[in-house]
């Protein structure tokens, strides 16, 4: 009953068998109907990393980041037949490789083959991508390589992702960093982001871009109406602002607002 949920919250078809084509139609599903948030981390939510997350994408009908949607999505694979295993990774900063265990992807063998499954980077391909293959290959989000473990999407360095697989608990120390960390991306701004047919429909704050055209939204009505239109989410109070509030601006007294 939950696999079919599940597949009903993708808009998916159930493989007949866990083949190759099978998986590229699941993982599309999800790029294009699972948001890539971080609207928990400024919500007071706590971010679970096992089976819990399934409620949070399938029945509250949210997304989350690479350590929620990743590890939820692998357990559909596996429900579905699928020999799938976690692989930790290192994010590409400005300043530099980021530290370990700072992502989590997906590797599916297929026949034999290895395949990167990842629907919780933001910039993933909305494909799977061959681990053993370094040349190009082409996707709906841009051409992107795979070297040594070394991703790229269109010459730009995404994540380096290890060989050696590892379990959900040793991403827990890094969740809590994320969680926790003044200096984390993921306290410093809210988001919310899903691809469109022309492009792609993010939400950062107030700030609402869609397919390269951005609107400033000047009400919390038409937050929850875009949060609502663009990415599937109802929302019974806003996230708090971070931005706004590093520059002094309290909004905990706006309605929608307060926690």
């Amino acid at each position: 009953m939950q696999v079919d949920e599940y597949l009903h919250r993708i808009g998916a078809v159930r493989p007949a068998r866990p083949d190759l084509e099978g998986l590229r139609h699941l993982q599309e599903r999800h790029v294009l109907t699972v948001p890539f948030e971080n609207l928990g981390y400024h919500l007071d939510e706590e971010i679970h990393l096992g089976g819990r997350v399934v409620d949070k994408i399938v029945r509250q009908r949210r997304g989350g980041g690479c350590y929620e949607t990743n590890p939820a999505f692998g357990m559909l694979l596996t429900a579905l037949g699928y020999d799938v295993e976690i692989l930790p990774g290192r994010v590409f900063r400005p300043d530099g490789l980021g530290p370990p265990y700072c992502h989590l992807a997906l590797r599916v063998s297929v026949g034999g083959v290895p395949w990167l499954v990842d629907t919780g980077f933001g910039r993933n391909s909305r494909r799977p991508l061959r681990l053993d293959d370094p040349g190009p290959q082409p996707d709906p989000h841009g051409v992107f390589h795979v070297r040594d473990g070394e991703v790229t999407c269109d010459g730009r360095p995404l994540y380096r992702v290890e060989d050696r697989p590892a379990r959900l608990d040793d991403f827990r120390p890094t969740l809590w960093w994320w969680r926790t960390c003044p200096d984390s991306p993921f306290l410093q701004d809210v988001f919310c982001s899903l691809p469109t047919d022309g492009g792609r429909a993010t939400l950062r704050g107030r700030r609402l871009t869609v397919d390269g055209v951005a609107t400033e939204l000047t009400d919390d009505a038409a937050v929850f109406a875009a949060y609502r239109k663009y990415f599937g989410i109802d929302l019974d109070r806003l996230p708090r602002d971070p931005v706004a509030r590093a520059a002094g601006v309290i909004l905990d007294d706006a309605p929608g607002s307060r926690p």
